[in-house]
């Protein structure tokens, strides 16, 4: 997660310090908790596959019934209590739909109680005003809603007639009962017409939050569905002129893109000769983050309680909280896929291996190398920064 309105503009929101972390392990880029283990400072749950839309870049592939097997209340609680005690600071709940879960605003508010942040991804179409005082009462620091366009663009692409408004008014119904709430827009070729008119909804609704996520190729999401390099340039320039103009008339809103760090490299090498002194702090921060954190800052667990290096890279899984606490799992000496991923300049190929920047990416999304070539350590296909850029 790269904050542009931070880089861009030079001011702080309400997670960078987290996001970039003065204490984070250069060599892991996790977190060592006293008795040394290693903690990442997000794990994803996806609580629930059960969704009440079609979309079509879902990565869970989540659809209209639960999993067979999903954990219990319970187990959810002992996985809280477990990861509370390793050290991991946010709780992101997704699914599927996560307010499809019956049980969702009893488990966050159990995280909270634990230290937790518990935050919500949710496609807010459930988001009743009741809903969202409830989940406020219950201490969810945040919710990211999901728009991927306007009304047409939005409800083709996930599938339901209504989507839009609901969601929409699920995310008015936060603002109104003091829920920090948010848009979550994924880049693709079926979106990306519409990023001007996100920016407008976000700038007209008073939304503070707009993040805007890079297609990962995962589930339902295929690399043909991503924009070509030139026209990813150009959209990552227009977020980076709407967030000027965002700042200027709407200075609570931060801007931020998911995904694919390339972006931060792109802003810094567009910064050094017009402002030298910015560019500068931005390469800091973008070390000081570090780049792509799977395996390491970021980890997820499957509804039915599988673990994985992160929630797109479902190909490995490294364990199963209901045979082995995530504890013992995110710290095992003998997993050689974590051991590799937290010395991953080892083991890099292609253009990451001898990227002047990599220490501000580390070479990217694997589930996306991974999807195009088969081989976990090929080069970011998604990069769009030239040879002569990187070199």
């Amino acid at each position: 997660m790269i904050s542009i309105t931070r880089l861009l503009c030079g001011r702080a929101g309400p997670s960078d310090a987290m996001r970039y972390p003065p204490n984070a392990d250069a060599t892991t880029g996790g977190r060592e908790s006293a008795d040394g283990k290693i903690a990442p400072a997000v794990v994803v749950w996806n609580c629930t596959s059960a969704c009440n839309l079609r979309c079509a870049h879902c990565y869970s592939e989540s659809g209209a019934a639960p999993a067979r097997d999903e954990l219990t209340g319970n187990e959810a609680r002992a996985l809280i209590d477990d990861l509370a005690d390793l050290g991991v600071r946010v709780l992101l709940f997704s699914g599927g739909e996560p307010l499809m879960r019956e049980d969702i605003v009893e488990l966050g508010a159990y995280a909270a109680s634990c230290g937790l942040r518990p935050v919500l991804s949710t496609n807010g179409t459930l988001l009743s005003p009741r809903t969202a005082e409830r989940i406020r009462e219950a201490g969810f620091a945040y919710a990211g809603v999901s728009l991927d366009g306007l009304e047409k663009s939005n409800d083709e692409f996930r599938g339901v007639p209504g989507a839009f408004r609901k969601a929409l008014g699920g995310i008015r119904n936060c603002i109104d009962a003091g829920v920090r709430v948010g848009v979550r827009f994924t880049l693709s070729r079926r979106t990306v017409g519409d990023l001007d008119n996100v920016f407008d909804l976000v700038r007209d609704n008073g939304i503070p939050r707009l993040c805007v996520y890079h297609l990962v190729y995962s589930g339902r999401a295929m690399a043909g569905d991503d924009l070509p390099h030139d026209e990813m340039r150009r959209a990552v320039e227009t977020i980076f002129r709407r967030t000027e103009d965002l700042a200027a008339h709407n200075p609570e809103t931060e801007v931020l893109t998911v995904d694919n760090p390339a972006d931060g490299v792109y802003l810094y090498l567009q910064q050094r000769d017009a402002d030298p002194v910015r560019a500068a702090e931005t390469l800091r921060l973008l070390r000081a983050n570090g780049g792509n954190a799977s395996g390491e800052r970021i980890g997820c667990v499957g509804c039915t309680g599988d673990v994985f290096p992160d929630q797109f890279w479902r190909t490995h899984v490294l364990g199963n909280v209901r045979e082995r606490r995530f504890s013992e799992i995110w710290n095992d000496p003998d997993n050689s896929l974590l051991a590799e991923l937290r010395r991953r300049k080892e083991h890099i190929k292609g253009r990451c291996a001898t990227c002047r920047f990599f220490d501000a990416c580390r070479g990217g999304m694997r589930a996306r190398a991974e999807a195009v070539s088969g081989d976990i350590w090929a080069e970011e296909p998604a990069c769009y920064l030239t040879d002569e850029e990187i070199r």
